[in-house]
């Protein structure tokens, strides 16, 4: 099956094509270019011609979502990972790490089993299941969040293994509090293992972070969020993270969970290389107002903000369209940038950057199409449209 796009503008890896063509193969991206070398569509199966302004990008990854659509990761059952596979397409999103939460060992494990299960089932037409990103239950009783306080744990080197034998080695990404016993050495196994550590729900020092950096943290979990914050005399884990070029940092861009100048101070010190997009949504995303389950514990959604009874704040309902859109909004950043946050730099920390995250021959055709107000337009899914707003 082939398909091409045309008259349209192209982000590709290293180049911007005003107006370009894209020919898709099999699921994978076959070539593109300028609109003067494109096929002819008679040695195609299917041509998509578009009007106006319009562009593909690369589909977006988020490395830190919970749940979508009435669904949840701590659901474990295959019906929930659909849900959310099937729903995330609208909001440009194309791959995903199905995200835990601090909860019961053995409920940890049914996650991680059911992702381990859906992976070996067909994807297809849908945003894909790429990995898991375990957040918590290794976390300080300090930064507790929306994680449920009775099933913290101490970092533990032992329990991972277990959990990713479980998990088929598809844990991908890990939030820890490193300054916890066990935190340092637990960092440097992921490290050794390919498993990107994070630093996040943690009351770390200055000192403690960059001690973590030095042994292999690499990823802040929603930067500014559940971490010990910035004061002049205590830079916390806040200031070591922004200070620090080779440890990249997620943001939940809602304006809830941050000040839109917070949002602005990131980018300023860190960079479109340096920030990753992330909604951090739980089930209510994609549904109305009212009480919804989030690791055992009931949040209330209202205005577009999710809460604990005590007004803690508990993971987002944004799209990482809505998300891509604020950030451009508070900060003035390009398109360009919005790939490298939302693509890029996703792809890269999870380690799929060889099948995903950029528009190149060969890979993956995860591909978004949006318009001139960064309205989805289309989202491609290996080749397959998974939405389309027609």
């Amino acid at each position: 099956m082939k398909t091409l796009l045309k008259n349209i503008k192209v982000y590709a890896e290293t180049e911007e094509i005003e107006n370009g063509y894209l020919l898709i193969e099999e699921g994978k991206i076959k070539e593109y270019g300028s609109y003067e070398a494109c096929p002819k569509d008679e040695a195609v199966d299917q041509t998509l011609s578009f009007q106006g302004e319009h562009s593909i990008l690369p589909g977006f990854i988020d490395v830190h979502i919970h749940g979508a659509n009435g669904a949840d990761t701590m659901d474990g059952t295959p019906e929930a990972l659909e849900k959310m596979a099937e729903a995330l397409p609208r909001e440009g999103t194309t791959s995903f790490l199905a995200t835990t939460m601090t909860s019961s060992s053995q409920a940890i494990e049914k996650a991680l089993e059911n992702v381990s299960t859906y992976k070996k089932r067909s994807q297809r037409g849908k945003a894909e299941v790429v990995g898991i990103h375990l957040e918590g239950p290794f976390i300080s009783p300090n930064q507790i969040g929306a994680q449920h306080p009775d099933h913290v744990q101490k970092p533990s080197v032992s329990l991972f293994k277990r959990w990713q034998a479980l998990a088929e080695g598809h844990i991908k990404l890990v939030t820890l509090a490193p300054e916890e016993e066990g935190g340092i050495e637990l960092v440097e196994y992921l490290h050794s293992e390919g498993v990107m550590a994070s630093i996040g729900h943690s009351h770390a020092t200055y000192e403690q972070a960059v001690g973590s950096f030095k042994a292999g943290v690499k990823h802040a979990t929603h930067l500014f969020n559940q971490m010990r914050a910035f004061h002049h005399r205590e830079p916390g884990v806040v200031g070591a993270v922004l200070l620090h070029d080779d440890v990249k940092a997620e943001l939940i861009v809602d304006g809830i969970h941050s000040h839109p100048k917070s949002v602005q101070l990131a980018f300023q010190n860190k960079g479109s290389e340096g920030l990753l997009l992330v909604t951090d949504a739980m089930r209510a995303k994609c549904l109305h107002d009212g009480v919804y389950d989030l690791g055992g514990q009931d949040v209330m959604v209202q205005n577009h903000k999710a809460t604990l009874a005590d007004g803690t704040l508990a993971g987002s309902i944004i799209r990482l369209r809505d998300a891509a859109k604020n950030m451009m909004t508070y900060t003035h950043c390009s398109v360009k940038d919005i790939v490298q946050m939302a693509s890029i730099n996703p792809a890269k920390q999870i380690g799929v950057y060889d099948q995903k995250g950029s528009i190149r021959e060969g890979k993956d055709a995860d591909l978004v199409i949006i318009d001139g107000e960064f309205n989805i337009v289309m989202t491609m899914c290996r080749g397959d449209v998974a939405y389309s707003n027609n």
